[in-house]
């Protein structure tokens, strides 16, 4: 499970994002958003909708955050099997010699 981005962030400029997502006054919605998309195993991003903007942004946060460890745990893997092949492939040419 991935660690939710439950506090807003304030920039030097003083404006508030949540998950790369600027905030109006408070990041309420993008938190419900957030908080719906982890509830629902929402991984695409475009699987986000609704009418607020702000809850769309939330839910998309944590998407994107779950599309991106996806990926790394998918790249770990690759290696892994890429390894797998690559010592496979040298047991069967020390087994032939």
């Amino acid at each position: 499970m991935t660690a939710a981005p439950r506090a807003a962030v304030a920039l030097p400029d003083s404006d508030l994002t949540f998950g790369g997502y600027p905030c109006t006054v408070h990041c309420s919605g993008h938190d419900a958003g957030y908080e719906w998309a982890e509830n629902h195993d929402i991984d695409d991003p475009d699987d986000c909708g609704g009418r607020s903007q702000s809850f769309v942004e939330g839910c998309r946060a944590y998407a994107e955050e779950h599309e991106r460890t996806w990926r790394s745990d998918d790249d770990v893997d690759d290696a892994f099997n890429e390894d797998a092949d690559d010592e496979q492939s040298l047991a069967g040419l020390l087994s032939r010699a």
